[in-house]
């Protein structure tokens, strides 16, 4: 199932071109109060929405996607966990690249661990990205986003694939300079997630997907899951030996070479395989 998030905060399901409105799935979630919980609602009560969804489909009334606004799928992540450098020839032109690296050490996955992006950073592709310090580089990151589904703590990679409930196109922007990680990509609008979470079954293998990036219609980057240094259940496990995850987390699995920058203006394409398109706007803020 493809699930979207459009609009004033409909909730959707994709088929085609088309968007059948089942909000109305949404009434099956628990209410909460203070202190709200730590896990996306949504995710959390995957399974009893779609249940609901499927009762709804039959008489949904729909609309063309083209016609409406993408949110992030996921609407409240309780963290944005993201690998960096998980690509080899990643590795390699980050250490070659001086705009990149800014005289620090770029050192192997392994080494510096994973980091985390504010959440206040997560936007939908049609909200769009906008820069900030437009006086240095800005670049496009395109990975897998993996949605964790069912929480725990010391995952172990064996058990990794039952704890994910789908999968997303994320764009892992930042900005260049000698800043730590975890601020340059953390600025507003600098998380895309979208266009829609494909639930994990409509994958059948997450470790072999193609996908690429265009700015302007020009490539820039290309590769396959296949190529990650630390591959998904590993990266789960890696994540969960250090924090509790969460339903409703984001893992941003890496972004492989042909990082570039991109101006106001620019208009950014991703695509992966089995999970879509995202077309998302470049502008100043």
């Amino acid at each position: 199932m493809r699930l979207c998030r459009f609009n004033s905060n409909r909730l959707g399901v994709v088929k085609g071109d088309q968007v059948f409105d089942v909000t109305e799935a949404l009434d099956v979630l628990p209410s909460v109060s203070y202190p709200l919980p730590q896990v996306d609602p949504l995710i959390a009560n995957l399974d009893k929405v779609r249940a609901r969804i499927d009762e709804l489909l039959p008489a949904a009334s729909s609309c063309a996607l083209a016609d409406v606004t993408l949110l992030s799928p996921v609407a409240n992540p309780g963290k944005l966990v993201a690998a960096p450098v998980n690509y080899r020839k990643h590795l390699e032109e980050a250490r070659a690249d001086a705009e990149i690296h800014h005289n620090s050490q770029v050192a192997e996955i392994q080494r510096v661990g994973l980091f985390l992006k504010a959440t206040s950073s997560l936007v939908g592709p049609s909200e769009g990205v906008a820069l900030r310090h437009t006086d240095r580089r800005n670049d496009h990151e395109i990975e897998l986003a993996v949605v964790i589904g069912k929480g725990g703590s010391r995952i172990s990679r064996e058990d990794a694939w039952s704890h994910v409930a789908g999968y997303c196109i994320g764009l892992d922007m930042t900005v260049r300079g000698p800043e730590e990680r975890s601020l340059r990509k953390s600025i507003d609008s600098y998380s895309v997630l979208g266009p829609w979470l494909v639930t994990a079954d409509e994958i059948a293998d997450a470790t072999q997907l193609d996908f690429w990036l265009t700015v302007n219609g020009e490539p820039r980057q290309r590769a396959n899951t296949r190529d990650l240094v630390i591959g998904i259940p590993e990266l789960i496990e890696f994540a969960s030996a250090f924090y509790t995850l969460h339903e409703g987390d984001v893992l941003y699995t890496g972004t492989p070479e042909g990082v570039g920058p991109v101006q106001p203006g620019d208009v950014i394409v991703a695509n992966i395989e089995g999970i879509g398109e995202m077309r998302v706007n470049v502008s100043k803020a």
